[in-house]
């Protein structure tokens, strides 16, 4: 029986010991937790169990470094990456598994969290199945302009009976792939050039569809994640210059280095919110934005 990793990065995490419960409870095959635990110890503790395995930082490194090191110490067929503020589908492993090619990267359904009641958070919103990548320079004035995965309703109502389907860009909270995928097609994480924290998903997702992978969204199964939100506050502390960083980098990298990759994205899933009708025009202008 195939093993999966569930690595989980963790910095002063009030909800990780309810998460790694979700973990070993809910899995029905074999299963291991690797928790990175990012310059702290969690309060209260972890719950014992074989499955569970620690890796600690005495100081933070960041939480891509985390999922690295994390990986690192892992020995399952298949990994996934989950955030330590999440619940779980009963058998949410096996499910995971049964739809995974060896080049694929699967996100389950996303439902909100009520962390406090421990319950999928009922609010009204559907739950979350597809995002699309964002054009960078759609609203050069607003400060949160750049590439990321923005959820997109339109195409969950249009594609709401295809229960494996291909997904452009996600929100980073949990992913699912084979050790072979995360060691040919994207793994480790780039910390140097991304930074510690933001651009997760668009690091694993530009660079599974541009070197032969897909990307798809597993609705047969589901999560559910916890938004912080000002109430429970960040585990990971970013810095504005970190965040910069990152979020630089991308632009350039995927607009300008990589910019046939990110074209023929574009085109696999057209029309795009947000992207310009003309895309030869829009790379172009990117080349001029960015001195390239």
């Amino acid at each position: 029986m195939a093993k999966v990793s569930v690595v989980i990065p963790a910095r002063n995490e009030k909800f990780l010991p309810n998460t790694v419960r979700e973990v070993l409870g809910k899995a029905r095959g074999d299963v291991e937790c690797v928790v990175n635990l990012d310059g702290y110890w969690p309060d209260p503790p972890l719950p014992e169990d074989r499955r569970l395995k620690l890796v600690h930082r005495g100081r933070s490194r960041g939480m891509r470094a985390g999922i690295n090191a994390a990986i690192a110490a892992s020995t399952g067929e298949y990994v996934m990456k989950l955030d330590g503020h999440c619940m779980l589908d009963e058998g949410y492993d096996e499910k995971l598994k049964a739809d995974c090619a060896d080049n694929w990267v699967v996100v389950p359904r996303r439902h909100r969290l009520d962390a406090d009641a421990w319950v999928i958070k009922n609010d009204g919103r559907p739950p979350i199945d597809y995002h699309f990548l964002s054009y960078p320079f759609e609203n050069v004035n607003d400060v949160r302009c750049g590439m990321h995965g923005e959820e997109w309703r339109a195409r969950a109502g249009e594609r709401k009976d295809v229960l494996i389907d291909d997904e452009m860009s996600s929100q980073g909270s949990c992913w699912f792939t084979t050790r072979k995928w995360w060691e040919r097609g994207f793994g480790p994480l780039r910390v140097d050039d991304y930074g510690t924290f933001v651009q997760e998903f668009q690091e694993i997702g530009n660079e599974t569809w541009g070197n032969g992978g897909e990307v798809k969204v597993n609705k047969k199964t589901f999560y559910c994640h916890l938004h912080k939100g000002k109430k429970h506050g960040r585990g990971y502390a970013i810095s504005t210059r970190d965040h910069a960083k990152g979020h630089d980098y991308t632009i350039r990298h995927w607009m300008l280095d990589r910019a046939a990759d990110t074209k023929k994205l574009v085109e696999r899933f057209w029309p795009v919110p947000g992207w310009p009708a003309d895309l030869d025009h829009a790379f172009a202008d990117a080349r001029k934005r960015l001195g390239g």
